[in-house]
């Protein structure tokens, strides 16, 4: 089988504030609960599960996306007003980058997590 990452554990204020809008801007659909976790899947087969918690640190979070989700994503993004940025550091408000040939941008989830997604890794 080799070694695959299979689930990460995100804190979160409100698991389920912080899945759902994951989930809305990635354009996939929050798929449940186990346990204590609320999850959003990913189409490799990982899972984001979104666990309620206090005093945490920020996560960055990458998704590697094609052209399509990619433009999907962003439009999602600029139609819900959600602040992004062309860099990791937050200092290119508004903007999106051509990072290897590829398009990207990060933006905060309401956790404060840094979220990025990007076309070429």
């Amino acid at each position: 089988m080799g070694i695959q990452l299979n689930h990460i554990i995100v804190p979160a204020h409100d698991k389920h504030v912080s899945a759902k809008f994951l989930a809305d801007v990635l354009g996939v659909e929050v798929a449940g609960e186990a346990g204590p976790f609320v999850q959003v899947a990913v189409d490799n087969g990982v899972t984001l599960d979104f666990m309620d918690a206090n005093g945490f640190a920020e996560h960055h979070c990458a998704f590697l996306v094609g052209e399509e989700e990619f433009d999907a994503a962003y439009q999602r993004i600029k139609d819900q007003g959600i602040p992004y940025w062309a860099d990791p550091f937050h200092q290119q408000p508004g903007k999106t980058n051509t990072m290897n040939g590829g398009k990207g941008l990060y933006f905060s989830d309401p956790a404060g997590h840094n979220m990025e997604i990007l076309t070429v890794p």
